[in-house]
């Protein structure tokens, strides 16, 4: 049986996390789940920061990501909502729709807004993405790094490799200007390594998320924001 997962929209908002996130799903390493409400609030929040976005592409962004994990949308899920207690009673619908698709862990970016003790009661679990990546690295490291590769032979723009051994905090600090070349990966940490934190950074260089038309179609839901 799949190991079901919430995607929250803070962890949707980003082009590289949700790029990555979704191609976890897509190899079949978890089953991921979300409602049509968190990708309004994914999509508003673009639509409000981002105003110099075109709105046909955000809405062939949000098609293109319904159409690209099967059986991805929760539905039925409201008159759960009422049931759940949340420091933000905002978020609730997002604990009702875990319910729903009978889901064992929230991705979310915001922790202190699902409080262990409530999720404890439906057998659920909030976990933020580092972490999250990091346990799929431990299932099947060789999946995630693929995936990895995948995103980084798809950019059009040059992009880090893991051989440099940098971490890197600030897009600023990426050697964007370097000739394009494919990651190559450091040895795998074992579970419990020191290595496993730098690994985390490691997922966290700022790829490039440029992509050409004909990648978004072949790689779908990729899409430049």
């Amino acid at each position: 049986m799949a190991f079901v997962v919430i995607y929250d929209a803070n962890v949707l908002y980003p082009n590289l996390l949700r790029d990555l996130l979704i191609r976890v799903a897509q190899r079949g390493l978890v089953q991921a789940r979300w409602t049509e409400r968190i990708l309004d609030e994914v999509f508003d929040k673009l639509t409000a920061n981002r105003p110099d976005l075109d709105v046909t592409r955000l809405a062939r962004t949000r098609e293109l990501m319904n159409d690209s994990i099967r059986d991805v949308l929760v539905e039925g899920y409201e008159p759960l909502i009422e049931a759940v207690y949340l420091p933000d009673e905002d978020d609730r619908h997002v604990v009702a729709a875990a319910i729903r698709a009978h889901a064992q862990m929230i991705v979310t970016i915001n922790l202190r807004d699902f409080p262990s003790e409530e999720l404890g009661k439906w057998n659920l679990e909030a976990k933020h993405p580092d972490d999250f990546l990091v346990d799929q690295f431990h299932l099947d490291a060789i999946d995630l790094q693929v995936i990895v590769q995948q995103i980084a032979d798809d950019a059009t723009r040059p992009y880090p490799t893991f051989a440099d051994n940098r971490l890197a905090s600030d897009c600023r600090d990426c050697p964007r200007r370097r000739p394009q070349h494919r990651f190559e990966f450091a040895p795998l940490p074992r579970a419990g390594d020191a290595e496993v934190g730098q690994y985390r950074q490691q997922l966290r260089w700022c790829v490039p998320s440029h992509y050409s038309p004909e990648v978004l179609e072949r790689h779908r839901p990729i899409a430049q924001l």
